[in-house]
């Protein structure tokens, strides 16, 4: 059993903390590893050995940063079977999404090496003659990446590639249930040997204390959090003593709009695909369904009998399996309670609503719901689980508003074969991303980003790069 060690300054180091985290298998409940809960004083070693390395890193050309970046998605190329496995044995990926996970961060490493030549800056008019303007994008700094545990691979993809494109040394904080990936790719990078020390950081530890330490410290100039709103609040509290600037992905509650006009073979296919991707646990799954009266019956029984052929298990023995277990004991109580509060609230199960029949693990069995009403909790609280809440609508309108209606804002999507109601329905709703007749899933180039209480800032693309840099104004006299 491997007991991770920090990487401080170029080197492993054995953590003088007392206390350990087992991490678990969540399909055999068995101990896999055992991380430190790295000391205050090791944290801050971590972050000044970063802001040490800070001005040498920023000042390298942007294209050697970007080899750099580039042969780290290179090689994690090279080691992928081992990062889909491990992956599937600590998060209970199913093996074609575990396998897409890491796709996906291989390319977007090499993604965004490549923005490397285009962070561009601007020269504008002045109102004084003999006079230039020029509009500088520089690295922002320090920053601070915490990675969530239901994408722990893809995630640090896009912290760790970002940051080092934009000339930002890193220290990388992955989710005290998910970390053995990121210990992996930490080893990658010491026997690489192509970051300069001190330019990647790695501590482990709880996000309620070494999260707030490093949202807090005075020499981190940017913390970079994918998680809860709670957690997304306490770093935002740590952060402001000191004016801290954070970028925050953090919850979601996506609707899925499914009009009269829809394909409802298609709707009932994707909504399946959303709903049960990384078994339920993704902030931009569909988290309720709002489907025409017309045709919800219809929709509701081909979604019930999609939902009756989904096969669960161990996705590491199985790589056939289309379900795999929530990650924790907590993850799983609490969609049982959920579950059980919307059937309080009148709510009918009409398949699944309890545990997964299975000797150890914590998985749940895929459910809908029908007869929910708005107000209900289950509408209102993100759900994190494999469980679809089905509410009626008469009107576009009054789907729009229900959809509207959350303290969320990262996810959407909508069904329809019409192009008019299409247009109605992206140009209404209040949400960071909106899906048309697909599954909510977003592509490296694009900007993932939400409002309200699922962040601030965004990832992916140029304007993900562009989140990592702060703007220097040069006002420039010159003689005639």
């Amino acid at each position: 059993m491997d007991t991770h060690q920090l990487y401080i300054n170029g080197r492993f180091v054995t953590s003088q903390a007392e206390g350990t985290i087992d991490i678990l298998n969540p399909a055999t409940e068995a101990v896999i590893s055992k991380i430190p809960k790295a000391t205050e004083d090791e944290v801050n070693q971590a972050v000044e050995g970063a802001a040490a390395a800070q001005k040498d890193w920023e000042q390298t050309p942007a294209i050697e940063r970007a080899k750099i970046v580039r042969q780290l998605g290179d090689e994690l190329e090279k080691r992928k079977d081992t990062f889909v496995s491990l992956l599937q044995e600590e998060q209970g990926k199913n093996y074609d999404l575990a396998t897409g996970e890491v796709d996906m961060a291989i390319d977007f490493f090499r993604y965004t090496s490549e923005w490397a030549r285009r962070i561009e800056g601007e020269i504008v008019p002045s109102d004084r003659p003999n006079e230039n303007i020029l509009i500088y994008k520089k690295p922002i700094g320090v920053v601070a990446g915490i990675v969530p545990w239901n994408f722990p691979v893809f995630i640090l993809a896009r912290k760790v590639a970002q940051a080092l494109t934009a000339g930002c040394a890193l220290v990388l904080k992955p989710s005290q249930q998910t970390p053995n990936t990121a210990y992996a790719f930490t080893k990658m990078v010491d026997e690489l040997g192509i970051v300069p020390n001190g330019v990647y950081q790695y501590v482990t530890g709880t996000g309620s204390s070494l999260g707030n330490q490093l949202a807090s410290h005075n020499k981190v100039d940017m913390i970079s959090i994918t998680g809860s709103v709670t957690a997304g609040t306490k770093v935002m509290e740590a952060a402001a003593q000191n004016i801290t600037k954070v970028n925050l992905e953090l919850g979601g509650k996506a609707p899925a709009i499914i009009t009269e006009n829809a394909d409802i073979d298609l709707a009932v296919e994707q909504v399946k695909a959303s709903r049960l991707l990384n078994n339920g646990q993704t902030c931009t799954n569909a988290e309720r369904v709002y489907v025409h009266e017309s045709i919800a019956e219809d929709f509701t029984e081909k979604l019930k009998h999609a939902f009756e052929q989904v096969s669960y298990g161990n996705p590491a023995e199985d790589h056939d399996v289309e379900l795999g277990p929530l990650v924790s004991k907590d993850r799983l109580e609490s969609v049982e309670k959920m579950v059980a509060a919307a059937q309080e609230e009148g709510a009918a199960c009409i398949i699944g609503g309890r545990r997964a029949k299975a000797d150890s693990g914590y998985f749940y069995e895929p459910t809908i719901l029908t007869s929910v009403q708005q107000n209900s909790s289950i509408i209102q609280e993100e759900i994190f689980g494999p469980v679809v809440p089905i509410v009626t609508f008469t009107s576009l309108e009054e789907a729009i508003e229900m959809g509207n209606d959350t303290d969320y804002g990262l996810s959407s999507s909508v069904y329809t074969e019409d192009i008019n109601e299409a247009m109605k329905v992206i140009n209404e709703l209040k949400f960071g991303e909106t899906y048309v007749n697909r599954e909510n899933m977003e592509a490296v180039q694009g900007y993932h980003a939400g409002i309200r209480k699922s962040g601030l800032g965004g990832t992916d693309g140029k304007h993900g790069v562009e989140d990592y840099l702060v703007t220097q104004t040069v006002y420039m006299q010159y003689k005639k």
